[in-house]
């Protein structure tokens, strides 16, 4: 069985009265790597996270037995051989955008479809052998995209919403073959790049130089100092005069680079603006199975910038 068809083949055994235990299981045994989460919720149990992610029967069953109301994780990419277009209805109702994106011909291809709790929906396609897959998020357009370095809370998993329990909901499976999605050309045609910027002279030329030297730094940042080697470069940045959103597109690819998602990277960064007191600028430039003046933070000079 190739790897893109595991999670699907698995999923398709199980229906609303599986216990969470017994389809953790069931997934690890059909070769999908799962992990436990926050019972009604998505936050991971693990120290690791996703990265604890596993086929080990006896890990997995060891888990369960400890946290038998776990929701499943399943970390998206070359680990599972799956990724996923979530799309959202908070805020920004993702169906918009989804809509035009498939006039246009770019989500076709879809191996399942689930409807998720709050009634956004998770769109299921095979991982692209041999190459990484990034996730990434399109907040404007309602829609993240899980691949490499990003996870999934997966079927019969339920989100505790107004005092009740929801399911993830399977609602259908693709009749014929599933394809590969091309990431890269959804992610442009939902949010566009803009033209890139003429280099500055004069006053604004040396925090932008500064930037780049930044960047570098925070791309080599390891697990446990991620976080705030962005949050104490971005402040350095605002405290310099650099706009925000210049900051966050000059720092996102590094972060990145280090291991942290792009919302998490926005976050960092927007709240280091508002730490040092910096105004935000604007940049220059089918059926169910399942039912003034500003004050300067002085942080504390990260080593190894030199």
């Amino acid at each position: 069985m190739s790897g893109r068809n595991r999670f699907t083949a698995a999923l398709r055994q199980m229906d609303a009265s599986w216990p969470l235990p017994e389809a953790a299981v069931l997934f690890a045994r059909a070769g999908v790597p799962v992990f436990p989460c926050a019972p009604g919720g998505k936050q991971p149990i693990t120290r690791r996270g996703f990265h604890d992610a596993t086929t080990d029967v006896a890990q997995v069953e060891a888990w369960w037995a400890r946290f038998p109301a776990a929701n499943i994780g399943m970390p998206t990419g070359a680990a599972s051989g799956v990724v996923v277009v979530d799309v959202d209805v908070h805020g920004v109702n993702g169906y918009d955008a989804f809509t035009r994106a498939r006039r246009a011909g770019l989500v076709d291809g879809w191996e399942t479809l689930v409807r998720s709790p709050t009634g956004g929906l998770h769109i299921y396609y095979p991982a692209a052998p041999g190459g990484e897959q990034p996730s990434w998020q399109a907040g404007k357009a309602g829609i993240d995209f899980r691949g490499d370095r990003g996870y999934i809370i997966v079927p019969p998993s339920r989100r505790r919403i107004d005092g009740q329990h929801v399911l993830y909901n399977p609602t259908a499976f693709a009749p014929t073959d599933s394809r590969t999605l091309e990431a890269g050309r959804l992610r442009d045609f939902l949010d566009p790049k803009p033209p890139p910027r003429p280099r500055r002279t004069g006053p604004t030329a040396a925090p932008e130089a500064m930037a780049d030297r930044l960047a570098a730094w925070v791309a080599r940042r390891q697990e446990g100092e991620r976080n705030a080697g962005l949050f104490w470069a971005a402040c350095k940045l605002a405290e310099n005069g650099l706009p925000r959103d210049d900051a966050l597109d000059v720092l996102q690819a590094a972060a990145a680079h280090a291991g942290l998602g792009e919302r998490e990277i926005t976050t960092t960064v927007r709240s280091a603006y508002r730490a040092v007191g910096t105004a935000p600028p604007t940049a220059t430039g089918a059926g169910s199975r399942f039912g003034a003046s500003r004050p300067v933070v002085r942080a504390a000079p990260a080593r190894g910038l030199g």
